[in-house]
């Protein structure tokens, strides 16, 4: 595929060291015996990471899963109010409490690692898109990012809920958030693409909201698309092929390039194209920066969050863009 979807690096690695954040220190047992207290914007803690988790498995995505009550969250919490038709408070009140808690499921699971999740191979995945293109793959560059990915969760904040464990060792009992969803989503109508608030919502043929993500759209240099376009196919595993004629702040000894497949590709594990030349709904290498940098133009989303998507839509859904 050609597309315009490769990240502003530079402004990713600067908001990376600058918004980085110690991980919240949070116990098993704290995690089992959180109360559910009211939580709003900028808290974090055991409770935070409980509502996170079963906003998660409810089809409304927080994005990485970090124990931090942040841009993410509230959206997926806003977006759960509306679609369950609670007071719209943009806080975890005690009616949504009550929703939540439908789901009896722990939110912490022990997990023993096993030989493929170390296996590798594990490589350094560079800036650079000609460095990229030189690889023969795009995998994760360790066993933490692939934890991470798979538990949908922070890798730092693995760790932290594993202190003295080897997540690189194969047989190493952990502990990792419970994020399997026990109700697969019912059948989708139509994807919104929302520009004023960063996200995509999945609808039912009756108009009502089954899915919610997080999403990074667009920039000042490539706006997103506004308009009536369709999801004209979905490729798994993409390879990607880079066109910096496309890209405005392309290096200028760049070629055209194909990189190969993989999570750290810049269009992650899946492309969803849309009928607008260039342009489509896509992976990402980077989870943690969804919703709070800029793209070529694009719809990005965490790996797991396109995966999700990928299995609810078909090829020819209406996805409308808009402001």
């Amino acid at each position: 595929m050609t597309a315009r979807c490769v990240l502003w690096l530079i402004g990713f690695a600067l908001f990376s060291v600058a918004n980085a954040q110690t991980p919240p220190q949070i116990t098993p047992d704290q995690v089992n015996q959180a109360t559910t207290e009211p939580l709003k914007m900028g808290m974090k803690g055991a409770a935070v990471l409980r509502a996170q988790v079963l906003l998660d498995r409810a089809h409304f995505s927080p994005g990485e899963i970090d124990g931090v009550f942040g841009g993410n969250l509230r959206k997926a919490v806003n977006a759960y109010q509306e679609a369950h038709k609670l007071k719209q408070t943009g806080t975890i009140d005690e009616d949504m409490w009550r929703a939540l808690d439908a789901d009896p499921e722990p939110i912490l699971i022990p997990y023993q690692i096993a030989p493929e999740d170390v296996a590798g191979p594990f490589t350094p995945v560079p800036e650079d898109m000609m460095e990229k293109a030189s690889l023969p793959a795009l995998g994760y560059s360790s066993p933490q990012e692939l934890l991470g990915e798979k538990f949908h969760v922070r890798p730092e904040f693995l760790e932290a809920l594993n202190p003295d464990k080897d997540l690189g060792k194969a047989g190493e009992q952990i502990v990792v958030l419970n994020v399997a969803q026990r109700v697969p989503l019912p059948k989708v109508s139509k994807v919104f693409v929302n520009k004023s608030s960063s996200d995509i919502t999945l609808v039912d043929g009756e108009g009502r909201t089954v899915a919610h993500f997080p999403a990074t759209l667009g920039s000042e240099h490539d706006p997103l698309p506004l308009g009536a376009w369709k999801i004209q196919g979905i490729s798994r595993n993409p390879k990607f092929h880079y066109n910096p004629n496309l890209f405005w702040d392309a290096d200028a000894k760049d070629e055209k390039a194909w990189i190969q497949a993989g999570p750290n590709n810049p269009v992650g594990v899946v492309w969803m194209d849309l009928s607008k030349a260039h342009y489509g709904i896509h992976g990402t290498p980077e989870p943690r920066n969804i919703g709070k940098t800029e793209s070529h133009g694009c719809i990005r989303l965490t790996n797991w969050d396109a995966l999700a998507m990928a299995d609810a839509v078909r090829a020819g859904m209406p996805a409308i863009l808009r402001k």
